[in-house]
């Protein structure tokens, strides 16, 4: 693990410090994952990290790219461990996510989930505009119920129009229902893969620990920090544009 610099977006010393290297057991391992792998400790598959730094990079390259070019990210992290930081991360950058079961469908069946978007939206609605007051409490406790289920099924979702540009999966295993029905509608899957995982489903491959906090954090976080500058590179070249439409404007009417 001595050939790569560990240059931003993921400095080597940080992967260290993390975890990130630590893999499965030997035994649980996915031979197509050997191209990731340094070697073993103690039992225990260690990932070789000059690959995560180099492979990080260009899945952070890229989702640049998507959110620069107006795209969004989907953020799937199911497991315990994962949900928080998916949701924080997930939000700070303006993106959606899924962190409670993946609902059969979200990508390949996505009108039927758009239906209960729109539920939830009129629910939430109902709830804000006095509706509630006009109805008996047993009603009431009914919507309520009904709200919080799709809450917590949807509410990442919620303002998401349209299938997303790319999904960024914590473990890809666990997550196969969603990486099937992205791969299925020819979305970009980056992805934590662990090496228990199969690479062959994953896009964007990012070999580290998708089970330890430090690890998900750190890799989600610096996720999120390519969602947030591509979108601020697209607004910057819309001002710069609008810049420019301004100045032919004035030109145009000075030589007139």
């Amino acid at each position: 693990m001595g050939g790569a610099t560990g240059e931003f977006p993921l400095p080597l010393r940080t992967l260290l410090d993390a975890g990130v290297h630590f893999g499965h057991q030997t035994k649980r391992w996915n031979p197509k994952m050997r191209p990731y792998i340094y070697g073993a400790r103690n039992g225990i598959h260690i990932v070789d990290l000059d690959q995560t730094v180099r492979l990080f990079k260009r899945a952070y390259d890229f989702i640049v790219d998507a959110t620069g070019r107006g795209g969004h990210v989907l953020f799937v992290g199911t497991k315990r461990q994962a949900q928080e930081i998916v949701q924080e991360q997930a939000r700070r950058a303006g993106m959606f996510f899924v962190t409670n079961r993946w609902l059969g469908g979200t990508l390949t069946n996505f009108r039927t989930i758009k239906g209960g978007l729109d539920r939830l939206r009129t629910l939430e609605r109902m709830k804000d505009d006095g509706t509630h007051e006009q109805l008996l409490k047993k009603e009431v406790a009914k919507l309520e119920k009904e709200r919080e289920r799709l809450e917590k099924y949807l509410g990442g979702l919620k303002n998401m129009g349209s299938p997303p540009h790319a999904i960024f999966v914590i473990d890809p295993h666990q997550e196969s229902i969603g990486v099937s029905e992205a791969r299925r509608l020819g979305i970009p899957v980056v992805a934590i893969t662990d090496t228990n995982c199969d690479p062959d489903l994953v896009d964007f491959v990012i070999p580290g620990n998708d089970d330890a906090i430090r690890s998900i954090r750190l890799i989600t976080t610096r996720i999120a920090d390519a969602c947030i500058e591509g979108v601020q590179r697209r607004r910057d070249t819309g001002e710069a544009r609008r810049s420019d439409g301004d100045v032919s404007v004035m030109t145009r009417r000075g030589r007139a």
